[in-house]
């Protein structure tokens, strides 16, 4: 198989984890709050609680190697990858804590789309810290984007859930959208990491890589579970959870698994696209959650979020076009370098085969 196909196939089945995170995610972690769950801090340790799942395949890629060499180390992260991968994870910490905080507060249909926004920061964070290439065309989504969330938030409380306080609303609201602003730039340093790592980065150092984010971020909420005393009230809450203590704890373990979907998929999108790429796919992919929100949980939709959606798929269709436009315009140009250089590469040899005796 070639190494291009077996790339894009990577690729994909990185996407379809995303996606399943991305849908899945936000709808699981509201069930948890709207059926009694009142635990912010144990819903963002959730986000990350998942990651030891990630040594089984990381245990398996060590014995395959084994397998060909005694020589074989149990992990191939470095000490300064691995320094990197822990900063990053306690800002992957902070950022759960205020998404958990607005799932705890908003809609999902409403939290989706201020977390669209992420595509704004990230463009702009992704142009200072890795050089990424901003043009007419992401300009225009990013514009769009933000005109969105201007216009979602001019009439927010409309959507406000009952029992809901306008200031605890309000709350919510800020903290998701700074959560938007910190997941911008979380992506563009962990493809910052992958430039300026000193060593091949294969798909098992990424895996290492996550592990080592969502140790740290857990860690991270941990510290905040135990000053908020979670670990005492989390079998009380199980009890008095409406849909019965059983299914308490099977939301909450389904929560953590779909939530590291998500993770690595990200982790593995920027490994065989880029940062900007896997904002882009977050951001097409929330209008799906909105959807499902209404279905399952009858959420408002109103004409401003209507708006807001529009606006948020005219900015992706805005940037996949001229992506697109921007890869033919590479592949033109590599083509024309490589037959330009054939020309010359010929050219010589006729001018050899004329000077020779």
């Amino acid at each position: 198989m070639e190494a291009r196909t077996l790339k894009a196939i990577s690729l994909v089945l990185n996407v379809i984890l995303l996606g399943v995170g991305i849908c899945g995610g936000p709808l699981i972690m509201r069930l948890y709050f709207i059926r009694g769950g009142k635990r912010v801090w144990f819903s963002a340790w959730l986000e990350t609680g998942g990651f030891p799942i990630l040594l089984i395949p990381v245990l398996v890629s060590y014995f395959r190697r084994r397998s060909t060499t005694t020589e074989a180390k149990l992990f191939l992260i470095t000490p300064r990858i691995f320094a990197a991968a822990a900063g990053i994870g306690l800002l992957t910490g902070i950022d759960n804590y205020m998404y958990a905080y607005g799932m705890a507060k908003l809609p999902v249909s409403t939290s989706s789309l201020l977390i669209a926004s992420q595509l704004v920061f990230m463009a702009g964070f992704a142009y200072v810290l890795v050089k990424q290439k901003l043009t007419a065309y992401s300009i225009n989504a990013v514009v769009l984007l933000t005109v969105g969330a201007v216009i979602l938030g001019m009439n927010t409380g409309s959507d406000r859930p009952k029992g809901e306080s306008n200031k605890m609303y309000w709350l919510g609201f800020i903290l998701t959208l700074l959560a938007a602003v910190m997941y911008g730039l979380i992506l563009p340093l962990v493809e910052l990491v992958y430039q300026r790592a000193k060593q091949a980065i294969t798909y098992t150092l990424v895996m290492e890589f996550q592990t080592v984010m969502g140790f740290f971020a857990t860690a991270f909420c941990t510290v905040g579970m135990i000053i908020n005393n979670d670990f005492q009230a989390i079998p009380k809450e199980a009890k008095g959870y409406e849909l019965g203590e059983a299914r308490y704890y099977v939301v909450v373990v389904w929560s953590a698994i779909i939530w590291q979907c998500f993770f690595l998929g990200v982790v593995g999108v920027i490994h065989y696209s880029s940062s900007l790429f896997s904002g882009v796919v977050i951001s097409v992919l929330l209008p799906v959650t909105e959807v499902l929100a209404v279905i399952f949980y009858h959420e408002k939709f109103q004409a401003e979020k209507g708006i807001s959606l529009f606006l948020s798929l005219w900015g992706f269709v805005s940037y996949s076009w001229g992506d697109i436009k921007d890869n033919i315009k590479k592949k033109k140009k590599k083509n024309k370098d490589n037959t330009s250089n054939n020309q010359s590469t010929n050219h010589e040899l006729a001018n050899i085969q004329t000077v020779a005796p």
